[in-house]
Parts: C-alpha cells; structure tokens; sequence
C-alpha cells in the first residue's frame, strides 16, 4: 500500500508540507505520516 513519509525541517513553511499532503491524497495515499513536526508547534 502506497505511503508518505514527511520528514520536514523548521525552514519548510507549514503550507508547502500540507501542499504535499494534499498531492499526495489526490493521488489516492491513504498512508500519510509526518515525522519531526515540533516545529510547528512553537
């Protein structure tokens, strides 16, 4: 089964990772993981 591993670092802006994401869903992904996100909790 197709899976994204997202491994993005703190100078990625939040909306070109979703960007991915969204690719990758239209693509029919159903597997998405990010790793490394604290980032964007700050």
């Amino acid at each position: 089964q197709p899976e994204v591993h997202l491994r993005p670092n703190a100078v990625v802006p939040y909306k070109s990772v979703a960007a991915v994401m969204a690719s990758a869903q239209r693509l029919g992904v159903t597997k998405i993981g990010m790793v490394g996100n604290e980032q964007f909790l700050k």
